[in-house]
């Protein structure tokens, strides 16, 4: 399989389950998709199958790992690549106070030669790509010196595709929501280290959400990864992904990713899917969760999204209920049914 980041779906928390990353899939073929955040504690010691397993449709599919220690690492790294994973990839950018009382995620900037003894010694334990995501720098410290030497540790190690998000990193005083807003963007920083480091690979993540800057950054650079985006608004990696080469998913060179004889496809085969998951035991709100923003900015999107929130609909009809939820934008967006009420929908955690 060709190694290929020119568009990739960022690892988030609570988000890109196994799940989510099938209908990714199904909307983007050739996106790399990446597992959320998963530490060594949780790999080593807990319900590796749980957390590792995937579908083959996923392919090509990265795993993240959160950890500090280079056995731990190696350790898990084996696992993942012995589970299938087409990668393996070091969280260096994650803000959170809870990762960094683990001693990983962002704060491991500060310390290039650990991540660097940590990058080889996975290097040693596994044939596929190691790779890191990380951030432009740590507080409120913008020198460019700072990622530069970074970027250069780990690449004397032979590490060769960096996935910058390109912003600093607030260690204290900034949530993790605001660590992804506030800290201000500087894409140009990233041009920079491809031009420093033009032999490696170089993947822009941050405040990407416009197909057209998309585009132009997948030209400039070798990637972009988008996280948010792809979660609140999916058909956007539709769209990208037919820029991508022939074959497309989507249907039309230029047209938006709203065709809908495509989008029904979609929908019956995530719908296939989502029965053969909960056939065996996975609840149907987890499985529905990375469709809720599949149909927004369309008539009928708030009764899409109301349906498939709905505790009681959910487990009332099973993953028929997809369907009805697309009968209600078939419909324009008709009134619910009275005897099925609609809940509100809960805030999820990126």
């Amino acid at each position: 399989m060709m190694a290929d980041w020119r568009l990739c779906v960022a690892p988030m928390i609570d988000v890109t389950d196994r799940h989510c990353r099938y209908f990714h899939r199904l909307l983007a073929p050739r996106a790399r998709l990446y597992t959320e955040m998963i530490t060594t504690g949780a790999l080593l010691h807990g319900d590796a199958a749980r957390h590792l397993d995937f579908d083959a449709a996923e392919h090509p599919v990265a795993l993240q790992l959160g950890g500090s220690e280079p056995d731990a690492l190696a350790r898990s790294a084996r696992l993942g690549a012995d589970w299938g994973y087409d990668e393996i990839n070091l969280n260096c950018g994650c803000p959170s106070e809870r990762v960094q009382r683990g001693a990983f995620g962002a704060c491991l900037m500060a310390e290039p030669r650990l991540v660097a003894d940590c990058v080889r010694a996975m290097q040693d334990a596994v044939p596929v790509p190691v790779t890191v995501k990380h951030r432009l720098g740590l507080d409120y410290d913008e020198s460019y010196d700072f990622v530069r030497d970074f970027v250069g540790i780990l690449y004397d190690e032979g590490c060769r595709v960096f996935i910058a998000h390109a912003r600093n990193a607030v260690l204290k005083g900034l949530s993790p929501k605001d660590n992804r807003e506030k800290p201000p963007l500087r894409h140009d920083e990233v041009l920079r280290l491809k031009r420093d480091f033009p032999d490696a690979t170089f993947v822009l993540n941050g405040g990407l959400d416009q197909v057209p800057d998309c585009l132009d950054w997948m030209r400039r650079l070798d990637g972009v990864m988008l996280g948010r985006a792809a979660w609140h608004h999916p058909d956007i990696l539709a769209v990208l992904d037919r820029h991508l080469g022939p074959q497309a998913s989507a249907p039309g060179a230029d047209a938006p990713a709203d065709d809908t004889a495509w989008a029904e496809s979609i929908l019956d085969r995530f719908e296939a899917y989502a029965a053969r998951q909960h056939a065996q035991g996975v609840p149907l709100h987890i499985l529905v969760r990375g469709l809720l923003g599949w149909r927004a900015g369309r008539p009928g999107a708030r009764q899409w999204r109301r349906l498939l929130s709905d505790p009681a609909a959910l487990r009332a009809e099973g993953p028929a209920v997809l369907r009805r939820a697309w009968d209600l934008l078939a419909g324009g967006g008709q009134a619910l049914r009275a005897d099925v009420p609609a809940s509100s929908v809960g805030q999820s955690r990126m």
